[in-house]
């Protein structure tokens, strides 16, 4: 138990658990505020271009004295609203890696290890080699 515990405290306190706590924590106000701007700004400019009110729209189906409403213009809302959402996060992800991209660029890339130089010994055997290629070339 005592094991598990160790586990699951070094799981939680690690950046990236924070990190992304913080941003749910985040991304659930912002997607409260772009409701809020599609329930309360949007569908009205909407409704008053289109003199149709989007809550009321929709169907009553019954059978014999229980009806239900189809509430297609809550639904209409509601792809408004994830629209929007998913277009802001589009362009915030778009930002953030053309950030890093900047970043990265002006760092060096890792260059390539020297390599060692060879010993006068390697070299002149490489030397014998080729000459005794150029000699068998010369004599066929």
């Amino acid at each position: 138990m005592k094991k598990f515990l160790s586990d699951f405290k070094s799981f939680a306190i690690k950046g990236n658990v924070v990190d992304m706590a913080v941003g749910i924590i985040i991304g659930s106000a912002f997607s409260t505020l772009v409701k809020s701007l599609v329930e309360n700004i949007l569908n009205p400019l909407i409704g008053l271009l289109f003199q149709i009110n989007l809550d009321k729209i929709g169907w009553n189906v019954g059978l014999g004295e229980k009806q239900v409403f189809f509430a297609v213009g809550s639904f209409i809302s509601a792809i408004i609203n994830f629209l929007l959402l998913s277009f802001i996060l589009f362009c915030i992800v778009r930002a953030k890696t053309k950030i890093n991209d900047l970043a990265t660029r002006g760092k060096k890339t890792e260059e390539t290890p020297p390599q060692p130089k060879p010993s006068t010994n390697e070299i002149l055997a490489d030397i014998l080699v080729e000459l005794k290629k150029q000699n068998k070339d010369e004599k066929q």
